[in-house]
């Protein structure tokens, strides 16, 4: 990740627990998609409903994306 990326992201994490606290009583769960530049975000019940609003409202941008009441938007297990 560079700099300037990492700068974003940043950024997009302050945002999301600027909003968290509001989200979280109706949305816990569901995922936000944060547009760092502008502070724009969309709500989603998965990464591709919030990706499909952000894209179709901010073609073009990255996006961010964070769970509601969660550390992770996605965990990956590993089982032998």
């Amino acid at each position: 990740m560079s700099k300037k990326e990492l700068q974003k992201f940043k950024k997009a994490s302050k945002l999301f627990y600027r909003v968290e606290r509001r989200l979280l009583a109706r949305h816990k769960g569901h995922v936000v998609a944060i547009e760092p530049d502008s502070g724009q975000y969309f709500l989603g019940k998965d990464v591709l409903e919030a990706a499909r609003h952000a894209m179709t409202a901010l073609p073009g941008r990255v996006f961010d994306f964070f769970r509601i009441g969660y550390p992770a938007v996605h965990k990956l297990r590993y089982h032998k």
